[in-house]
């Protein structure tokens, strides 16, 4: 029996290395992007190949839907020549970058990109995907806990992932026929390099979204894989549509 497949945007570090290593763990072979840092990924797929996993890497900028096209046929081949098979079966859109800025201080320029990599990305990869995800497959868009709760200075980036949960919701309605499942995942804060590595590193960021967290800290990336994972396998085959926060109760 094939083995199912998932790609990961932004499968290098962070958050996508943990769903990464989550996914290979439970069966899955893997396709990961990344941006610049090759040595990243090629780190990660050693560890997932530790795993007993298959795994290629391929570079995008998800922020350049010019490259989307060609990013298309390259995954293509990809999978005839690497599996001897035309389809992958989930996709996690999940690259992105950070910003905090206030209100009357974001530019046009941040935030156009932001719009590049978190809303047109997801919506035009995606679309360039399609023919190669597998009918009953899973498409999964990584979203936030900025888009339920306000905090000053995320303004634009919450807009984007917004607009993302929206887009999930049209797309399961419009692939339902397929088979394909369309969720969010909206993680609260999480200790990575994220945004500078902002809720990592500064004690009083940490300790304030700790304090306003039900379960009394600050996420990690281990409370995210087993989600992302949970969420593409068979037995979450009925949920669709849905937007899951997995924030630890972030102000409730």
């Amino acid at each position: 029996m094939n083995r199912k497949i998932a790609l990961i945007t932004g499968g290098s570090r962070g958050l996508g290395r943990n769903m990464a290593l989550h996914l290979a763990q439970r069966g899955m072979d893997l396709i990961l992007t990344y941006h610049s840092r090759h040595d990243e990924a090629e780190s990660i797929a050693a560890e997932v190949r530790a795993l007993g996993a298959q795994v290629a890497v391929l570079q995008l900028d998800v922020g350049d839907s010019s490259r989307f096209a060609g990013f298309a046929a390259e995954v293509s081949t990809l999978l005839e020549r690497e599996w001897q098979r035309p389809h992958f079966d989930a996709l996690v859109n999940n690259a992105g970058t950070g910003l905090h800025a206030a209100f009357v201080d974001t530019t046009e320029a941040q935030f156009d990109e932001l719009f590049r990599i978190h809303l047109k990305a997801p919506y035009f990869l995606t679309q360039a995907l399609l023919p190669s995800l597998a009918d009953g497959g899973r498409i999964l868009n990584i979203s936030s806990g900025l888009a339920r709760f306000s905090l000053p200075g995320s303004s634009a980036y919450a807009v984007m992932k917004g607009g993302v949960e929206v887009l999930s919701r049209y797309l399961a309605k419009e692939l339902g026929s397929r088979g394909i499942r369309v969720n969010t995942l909206a993680p609260g804060a999480i200790e990575t390099d994220f945004s500078g590595g902002m809720v990592r590193d500064n004690p009083a960021i940490n300790q304030m979204v700790a304090a306003q967290t039900a379960l009394g800290r600050v996420g990690l990336p281990d409370d995210i894989g087993p989600v992302v994972a949970s969420l593409l396998a068979d037995d979450s085959g009925w949920i669709t549509g849905q937007r899951i926060e997995a924030s630890g109760g972030m102000f409730l």
